[in-house]
Formats: C-alpha cells, structure tokens, sequence
C-alpha cells in the first residue's frame, strides 16, 4: 500500500486552524486582562475606603488630646511631676480603649513630655522627635502625617500629629506651644491582603513599599532613588536607616508578580495603592479558552477524517483479503523451514549437554582428588611433628613398663598397678591422636551434616599443637557464640589447619616479633558465622594481595608448599556457600576471615 502526500486542503485546513487558535488566544487574553483589571480596580477602591475609613477615625484624636486638662500645665510646668503623672495615666488609659500603638506630647523643641508608654522599657520620655517631619509639620500650624519605623520602639506604624496653642488662645493664632501625636498600627491590613494571591501594595510619595503581603518587598522601592531622596530618608529615619533598594534588584522568586499593576491614590497622605494583577492567570484563561476552540476543530476534523479513513477502510479490506492468502501462503514455508532447523540445532545442544556433563562429572572428580591431594600433602608435612607427638607417650610406655617388671620382681604390687595406669593414659594419648589423623587422611564422602566449629577448630589445633611448640607460638580460641554450620566436617578442618599453618608460618618467619601469637574468634554477626584467624607477623604484602588465592601461587621457599592451599580452601568455602578473604590489621599482622551461613532453625533442631 503507497502513501500520498496531504492533499492542499489539509494544508490549508490545519494553517486555518492555526490562525483560529491564536486569533482566540489573544481575543481571551485582553478580555481577561480587561476583567481582571476591573477586578482589581474594585478591589483596591474597597481597601482604600477601609483604609481611609481607618485614619480618618483617629485623624481628630490629637486634635482633641491638645485640649485635656493637663496639657497646658505640663507644657507651662515641665517640671510639675504631679501633673506629668495624671497626664501619662490619662494618655495610658486613652490609649489602652482606643487601641493605638502610642500617644504622646512633645515640646516646641520636640522634647516628648508625657507618653502612653510612660512605664515601659521604649518609653517616649525625655525622647527627641523634632527631626520627624510630623513634628514639623505640626508645629508649623498644619496636620503632621508621616509613616515610619519608630526609632525608639522599632515597630512601624503610621504617626499623625496636631500643634497644641495655649488654653484660651483662639486655634491658629500665635505660635504652638507643643505638639500632640498619635501612632496608629497598620499591619492588621497587610495580614488581610495574604488572602489575595495577586501582590497589593502600599507606597509612598517616593515609591517605597511600607505595607504589603509580599514580605519582600517591604522597604523596597518601585523605582530606584536619587541620592537627593536617600538623603532625605536618612534625615527623618523614615525606615530605620536601612538601605532602599529596587523590587527589581530582588532575586527571581521574591519579586514574583512584580510588574504591570493598577493604583488607587490615598490623596490626603500622598501615598498610592496598588495591586499587581497575575499574568499568568490571564494566560490560563486565554489557554483554556484556546483549548476550547481547538478541541472543537479537533471534534469537527475527527469526524471528517473518520468519514475520509472510512471510505479507505473498503478498499483495503480487499487488498488485505488477497495479502493474507498471500502471507498464509509464506508463513507454511517459513514454519516448515524452521521447524527443520529447530530440529538439527537442537540435537546439537543434546550432544553439547552430554559433553557438559561428562565434563562436570570430570571436574568434580578432580576438584575431590586435588582436595585430597592437598590433604596427604599436608600429612607429610606434619609427619615430623605427628612422630615427636606419638614418640614421647611411646617412650614413656616403654619407661613405666621396665618399671612395673622391677616392682613384680620385687613384690611391690601398688607401684605395679600405678605404673600400668600410666601405660593406659598414655596409649589413650596416643589412640587420640591417631584417631585424629585417620579421619583427617580419610577422603570426604561429600556428605553434608551439621558441623559443630568449636570442636573442629580443637581437632584441628590438636593436630599442629607441636607445631605450635615448636616454634614457640602461643594459639588463643574465642568462642564467642556456640555456633554451627552446614558443611562437610572434614574439609572444613582442613580449612582451618591451612589457614592455622600458614598464621605459625607468617608468625615464624619473623625474628624481631616479641609476642608471637594465633588468634581463632568464633563469632556470630547477622545470619552469618565468622571465623576471624589472626596473626601478629608482618602481613600481607600489597603486591601479594591480589594473587593470595590463585593456584600455584606461593611465596613460600622450594619444598615447603605448591602454592595450593588457600586456593583449595577458598574452593572449598564458596562451596558452602561461604566466602573466604584476606587483609592487613591496623596494629600489624594479618586477619584471615571466613564467611559461612547460619545453619537454619529446622536444621539446628533436627
């Protein structure tokens, strides 16, 4: 079946749609950009007239604190305490039930003479505020309004001040003797506006951000300042002296939402306020309605592709008819064909598993022999040993039977019956030892039984015991945990015998070590037993490390070993299911380590 290129009406059908859903997209987006600024602007006019409605309430409050009893004698008699006091209580108590941050009075100077917070630690008595723009504006004769971080509280707030004339003097005429302030708290707004996901800020006349539920931009302005402005800030410590930078210079994630917003003037405070409508909302909903569009046109285009798919559908229905015969036709010759090479390769593999097999059989046949091989190797080894072990009980046999000969001679039957004791526990000895080398000469039967590992390492430490002697080498036993392994007990002693041998070897070839000693721990970690067989030689080399249990490999002199031993133990350990390695010890020496499985519960209970 061939393929043809889209018809000039596909082509021209999926341009048309192109252009419809980018048409709708922008079409979406400025209506949404219309309705979300219309939103907005409603909003902002609802926070501006609860904003105003908010200072317009304390706007007369110093106005009507000027004209209390106390005032005009505190201001005439600073140094009257009396009235200082009942001034401060008042002013206390005005502002506890009016819930403002403080009030105070200042002098012509500025000096603060009675302040609300009269008894705390940021009290505002004897404090200097004649630098604050409220305090000039007032004592000018005007309404002194000024927002700022207070300088001695370190709280913001949003300060309003009225000037004070003397009692009876008609407002307006002649100069203020004092000024009134109140500090009224307006973060109760800013934790309003968090529940509006758009950015709604607070600025002044010079761009600064005061209030806002974007934490970061606080203290930041719109647009960056001139030095004149930055100047100016320093002078009234509008904000703490902290420096005023741009919302722009803000890292990526703060300044979020930052950019095109909507403003409603708070006129009688110079300030602005603004909300900063989310782009990417009007970008959803100019998407959503995009998507819309296209899943319509995607409807209408199915339904015309399945009405065209439909009509092809027919034709090739007969063209796939005479396919399949076809296809029938060469899938019976290809079944057959390889139905016939199926056949042949799998007689090969019959005749390669027979092969694989004999082969196995012939390996494990020579992995037993070479094992024992190592054994009888081993016994030759010890023979020199094993004749000093059996030659001391036989010559003391021979000693305590030409005594007993005497003492029948001489009628003394107690020394007799003494002396043929000691004839028995010698032979005993002797019969121990001979026992011990029999079952170690013996060849394996591989079967598998549960081996008790404190008593193998004995046997085995029983069979070099004048090895040990000989060369002077002290052997310890740890027996940390009574543990058992499935195995084959035989080949596990000669396990241990290599590795004890091979530890008296590294021990002995040392002329300089003091404390010549073997270490055999018996331990338990996880579901694993340890064997740990230490030594206090010089250890392994770094360049011997690597080969330490390859065949052959020896480092040895001629005549004492072919370099199989560690080899044929690591075979016989991984073949329960073990695992046997080798490394230096920190204090010196070396530390051979063997890892078996724990036997399992119903095993260990059988």
């Amino acid at each position: 079946m061939t393929f043809r290129k889209p018809p000039l009406l596909m082509t021209v059908v999926a341009l048309c749609a192109m252009a419809v859903f980018f048409t709708t997209y922008y079409i979406a987006a400025d209506k949404a950009r219309n309705d979300l600024r219309a939103a907005g602007q409603r909003q902002l006019q609802i926070v501006a007239l609860d904003l105003q409605s908010i200072l317009d309430k304390f706007e007369t409050m110093p106005f009507a604190l000027g004209a209390l009893a106390d005032v005009d004698q505190v201001l005439h008699r600073p140094d009257d305490a009396q009235a200082i006091a009942r001034l401060n209580q008042t002013l206390q108590s005005i502002q506890r039930q009016s819930r403002v941050l403080a009030i105070y009075m200042m002098d012509s100077k500025g000096k603060t003479l009675a302040a609300s917070n009269w008894n705390e630690d940021t009290s505002f008595i004897g404090r200097d505020f004649g630098f604050r723009p409220y305090f000039i504006e007032a004592l000018a004769g005007r309404a002194g309004r000024f927002y700022g971080i207070g300088n001695v509280s370190s709280e913001p707030g949003y300060f309003m001040a009225q000037p004070i004339y003397p009692a009876g003097a008609p407002r307006g005429q002649g100069a203020p003797i004092g000024v009134m302030a109140v500090k009224v708290d307006l973060s109760e707004f800013e934790h309003t506006w968090r529940s509006s996901d758009d950015p709604i800020t607070l600025v002044d006349s010079s761009g600064v951000v005061f209030l806002s539920n974007r934490p970061q931009w606080k203290y930041h302005s719109l647009r960056p300042l001139d030095s004149r402005r930055q100047q100016e800030l320093a002078g009234t410590h509008q904000y703490a002296d902290q420096p005023i930078t741009s919302v722009a210079s803000l890292r990526k994630d703060w300044r979020r939402g930052f950019g095109e917003h909507i403003m409603q003037p708070i006129a009688r405070q110079g300030w602005q306020l603004m909300l900063f409508p989310s782009q990417a909302r009007i970008a959803r909903t100019a998407l959503l309605w995009a998507t819309w569009v296209a899943l319509v046109m995607a409807i209408a285009a199915i339904s015309l592709w399945a009405l065209y798919q439909r009509r092809r559908r027919l034709q090739e229905r007969l063209e796939s008819r005479d396919a399949l015969r076809r296809a029938a036709q060469e899938l019976d010759a290809t079944i057959a064909l390889r139905t016939q090479e199926l056949r042949v390769a799998n007689q090969a593999l019959e005749g390669r598993y027979a092969t694989l097999k004999h082969t196995e059989s012939m390996l494990r046949s020579t992995q037993g022999e070479l094992v024992q091989a190592g054994k009888l190797a081993m016994l030759g080894q010890m023979a020199a040993g094993m004749t000093h072990e059996l030659n001391q009980p036989l010559a003391a046999i021979r000693a305590f039977a030409d005594n007993a000969v005497q003492f029948i001679r001489r009628n003394q039957l107690p020394q007799v019956a003494e002396n043929l004791e000691h004839i028995s526990s010698a032979s005993a000895h002797m019969g121990k030892i001979i026992a011990q080398l029999k079952g170690f000469a013996r060849k394996s039967s591989d079967a598998i039984a549960i081996v008790d590992l404190p008593q193998t390492v004995e046997a085995a430490v029983l069979l070099l015991r004048n090895e040990f002697q000989q060369q002077a080498v002290a052997i310890e036993i740890d027996v940390r945990h009574p543990v058992q392994v499935m195995g084959d007990a035989v080949r596990t002693e000669q396990v241990l015998i290599n590795l004890l041998r091979n530890a008296i070897d590294a021990v002995d070839g040392v002329e300089l070590v003091a404390d010549k000693r073997v270490t055999v721990i018996l331990d338990r970690e996880g579901k694993e037993v340890v064997i740990r067989i230490r030594d206090t030689g010089p250890g392994i080399p770094d360049d011997v490390a690597p080969h330490l249990f390859e065949p052959f490999f020896t480092t040895k002199s001629t005549g004492k070993g072919l370099g199989l031993g560690l080899a044929i133990s690591s075979s016989i350990v991984q073949a329960m299911n073990g695992q046997l390695s080798a490394h230096n010890l920190p204090e010196g020496g070396a530390e051979f380590i063997v890892r078996l499985p724990e036997i399992p519960e119903t095993s260990e209970n059988t």
